[in-house]
């Protein structure tokens, strides 16, 4: 059994909804179990994630970083990366923002920092960039063309009900699944 568990923060909805997609991605892999955790929930479940063959991280992107939240979560892991206890697990991860860049990118490479900090082996987005062309359309996968994790945009003026796009949702959960059936590679 392939254990994953997906840890995020989400402040108004839309990267809870596409941590969900991450995690829906994730289980279509036979014998994969995913545990979807809010990083405050996390905290107060280590172990969890400790028996974790792969860790997938989301956080919105405020402020051109990632949450307040989410960076607790970061630094309460410390006594773990001290004792290398993530090390060569499998690590992906994804962010949304109201903005089409939203400096989304600096979050993801935060993301990837922190999971190099632990030993953990990063798996980014194979899925080539959407929306490029005069034939692209906000449909498309990848539409806003990020390779190391999953990226979704959402506008401040929408619930979760309604943003990320469905093409966003989807990215994140070929993500999940590309991350499952990696992680059952690695681990045989």
């Amino acid at each position: 059994m392939t254990k994953i568990a997906v840890v995020y923060h989400s402040g108004y909805g839309h990267t809870e909804a596409q941590a969900k997609a991450v995690a829906r991605g994730a289980g279509k892999v036979a014998a994969t179990e995913v545990q979807l955790l809010t990083s405050e929930e996390a905290q107060q479940n280590w172990e969890a994630l400790n028996t974790a063959d792969a860790i997938i991280f989301g956080s919105p992107t405020y402020m051109g970083s990632a949450s307040a939240q989410f960076k607790a979560f970061m630094d309460a892991s410390s006594g773990i990366w001290f004792n290398r206890g993530w090390k060569d697990k499998v690590a992906a991860g994804f962010t949304t923002s109201a903005s089409q860049s939203g400096d989304k990118l600096n979050t993801i490479v935060q993301l990837t920092i922190f999971a190099a900090q632990h030993g953990m082996i990063w798996v980014g987005n194979d899925l080539l960039p959407g929306n490029n062309s005069s034939t692209g359309s906000v449909n498309d996968l990848n539409r806003l063309g990020g390779f190391l994790g999953a990226l979704a945009q959402a506008n401040s003026d929408q619930g979760a009900d309604v943003a990320p796009l469905q093409s966003d949702l989807l990215t994140a959960e070929h993500l999940g699944e590309r991350v499952a059936n990696i992680t059952r590679k690695i681990r045989g």
